[in-house]
């Protein structure tokens, strides 16, 4: 089911954003304009265009963040093979916004051991920089 709503969401929001689109629903709103002095604009007249854009807005919300919260994730995961890798990246990472939820799990976890190995290392050559500057502090505070 995540995968169907995922495609369903990205295709509308891919629909949404486009010009065809804009020009449709200016469209809409030039037409209500339009038909305002037919209805006398009434309350129904302004409730029709209330209720509509309340709905479409409210929908609109959820499918594009959904959107925007799962490029953002793919997207934070290809920088970070690229800092790991900095010279070759893997070429699975290309097309990482077509990954399903599982395989973008996947990945997340590697480089979760990625960065706790990193950090291993940075902790030990910070130990290793701090025995080095003591030992020079100390060679240079003996006798001369």
């Amino acid at each position: 089911m995540h995968e169907r709503f995922h495609r369903f969401a990205h295709h509308v929001a891919m629909v949404a954003g486009s010009p065809v689109t804009f020009f449709v629903a200016l469209g809409g709103i030039v037409g209500w304009c339009l038909l305002g002095p037919l209805f006398s604009f009434s309350d129904s007249w302004q409730l029709v265009i209330n209720t509509a854009t309340t709905i479409i807005t409210f929908l609109m919300v959820f499918l594009i963040q959904a959107t925007q919260n799962r490029d953002a994730k793919a997207l934070h995961l290809k920088l970070d093979e690229l800092i790991r890798a900095q010279r070759r990246a893997r070429n699975t990472f290309a097309d990482l916004e077509d990954a399903t939820d599982e395989e973008l799990a996947d990945f997340e976890q590697q480089f979760q051991r990625l960065r706790a190995t990193w950090k291993g290392r940075r902790e030990g050559a910070a130990e290793e920089d701090d025995d080095a500057a003591r030992a020079d502090a100390s060679d240079s505070a003996g006798p001369r």
